[in-house]
Protein backbone atom coordinates (compact mmCIF):
# COMPACT_ATOMS: atom_id res chain seq x y z
CA UNK A 1 0.00 0.00 0.00
CA UNK A 2 2.84 2.51 0.97
CA UNK A 3 4.46 1.52 -2.38
CA UNK A 4 1.67 2.11 -4.39
CA UNK A 5 2.25 5.92 -3.01
CA UNK A 6 5.80 6.21 -3.20
CA UNK A 7 5.24 7.96 -7.05
CA UNK A 8 3.41 10.76 -5.49
CA UNK A 9 -0.12 11.15 -3.84
CA UNK A 10 -3.18 9.08 -5.26
CA UNK A 11 -6.64 8.84 -4.38
CA UNK A 12 -8.54 5.93 -3.03
CA UNK A 13 -9.17 4.30 -6.89
CA UNK A 14 -6.12 4.92 -7.76
CA UNK A 15 -4.44 3.23 -4.79
CA UNK A 16 -6.91 0.11 -4.89
CA UNK A 17 -6.34 -0.58 -8.74
CA UNK A 18 -3.02 -0.37 -7.82
CA UNK A 19 -2.74 -2.86 -5.33
CA UNK A 20 -5.66 -5.33 -6.40
CA UNK A 21 -7.24 -8.02 -4.45
CA UNK A 22 -8.33 -5.77 -1.28
CA UNK A 23 -11.78 -4.72 -0.58
CA UNK A 24 -12.82 -1.04 -0.36
CA UNK A 25 -13.44 -2.09 3.68
CA UNK A 26 -10.34 -3.11 3.84
CA UNK A 27 -8.12 -0.95 2.47
CA UNK A 28 -9.84 1.85 4.11
CA UNK A 29 -9.10 0.47 7.55
CA UNK A 30 -5.66 0.34 6.18
CA UNK A 31 -5.06 3.84 5.15
CA UNK A 32 -6.71 5.11 7.98
CA UNK A 33 -4.49 3.03 10.19
CA UNK A 34 -1.13 4.13 8.10
CA UNK A 35 -2.31 7.61 8.58
CA UNK A 36 -3.08 7.18 12.66
CA UNK A 37 0.45 5.67 12.43
CA UNK A 38 2.27 8.70 10.64
CA UNK A 39 2.78 7.76 7.51
CA UNK A 40 0.75 8.92 4.92
CA UNK A 41 -1.73 12.20 5.25
CA UNK A 42 -5.42 12.31 4.04
CA UNK A 43 -6.31 15.63 2.51
CA UNK A 44 -9.76 15.99 1.23
CA UNK A 45 -10.43 18.38 -1.57
CA UNK A 46 -13.95 20.15 -1.17
CA UNK A 47 -15.97 19.79 -4.41
CA UNK A 48 -17.84 19.07 -5.98
CA UNK A 49 -16.94 16.25 -6.52
CA UNK A 50 -15.02 15.92 -3.27
CA UNK A 51 -11.65 14.26 -3.64
CA UNK A 52 -9.72 12.49 -1.14
CA UNK A 53 -5.82 12.22 -2.01
CA UNK A 54 -3.55 10.56 0.12
CA UNK A 55 0.32 11.03 0.38
CA UNK A 56 3.27 9.80 2.00
CA UNK A 57 4.78 11.66 4.97
CA UNK A 58 8.65 11.99 5.54
CA UNK A 59 8.27 9.08 7.60
CA UNK A 60 6.56 7.18 5.06
CA UNK A 61 9.42 7.76 2.39
CA UNK A 62 11.85 6.90 4.96
CA UNK A 63 10.31 3.18 4.74
CA UNK A 64 10.60 2.95 1.03
CA UNK A 65 14.32 1.57 0.81
CA UNK A 66 13.29 -0.90 3.63
CA UNK A 67 10.25 -2.01 1.45
CA UNK A 68 12.26 -2.26 -2.08
CA UNK A 69 14.84 -4.48 -0.33
CA UNK A 70 12.07 -6.65 1.28
CA UNK A 71 10.52 -6.90 -2.13
CA UNK A 72 13.45 -7.79 -3.71
CA UNK A 73 14.16 -10.47 -1.40
CA UNK A 74 10.62 -12.18 -1.87
CA UNK A 75 10.79 -11.78 -5.47
CA UNK A 76 14.47 -13.50 -5.77
CA UNK A 77 13.28 -16.17 -2.60
CA UNK A 78 9.59 -16.71 -2.38
CA UNK A 79 7.60 -19.08 -5.47
CA UNK A 80 5.63 -16.95 -7.87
Amino acid sequence: MLGALSGGPAGFREISRSIGGVSDSVLSNRLVSLAEAGLLTRTVEEGPPVSVTYALTERGFALMPALEQISAWANEHLPD
